[in-house]
């Protein structure tokens, strides 16, 4: 009933920039926290960027201060802000968020991912 979609994924020079979306659609009551992880080839799903549902952010220490997360609760869209690219940010990012679909009960979901690749 609930799905989380990416897109602004594509292929971008060291140093460009790049804004990835996530929009949520189908039943739900409201969005908690959401959240971008990311998966290079070969290697472990890691957390990119955390955003609550009020606002506050944490960020792994390889992006802070080049990316931003940041979220439109009307649009039920969280998105993140990927400046002064590098080629180790070349991964497919996924987003996350918990959300509540009923009173009592909150469901975590995932998107498919959108690929982001970093190269001159």
């Amino acid at each position: 009933q609930v799905q989380l979609v990416e897109s602004g994924g594509g292929l971008v020079q060291p140093g460009g920039s790049l804004r990835l979306s996530c929009a949520a659609s189908g039943s739900f009551i409201s969005i908690n926290d959401m959240g971008w992880y990311r998966q290079a080839p070969g290697k472990e799903r890691e957390l990119v960027a955390v955003i609550t549902s009020r606002g506050s952010t944490t960020y792994a220490d390889s992006v802070k201060g080049r990316f931003t997360i940041s979220r439109d609760n009307a649009k039920k869209t969280v998105y993140l802000q990927m400046n002064s690219l590098k080629s180790e940010d070349t991964a497919v990012y996924y987003c996350n968020g918990d959300i509540r679909i009923y009173v009592y009960k909150n469901l975590v979901v995932w998107g498919q991912g959108t690929l982001v690749t970093v190269s001159s």
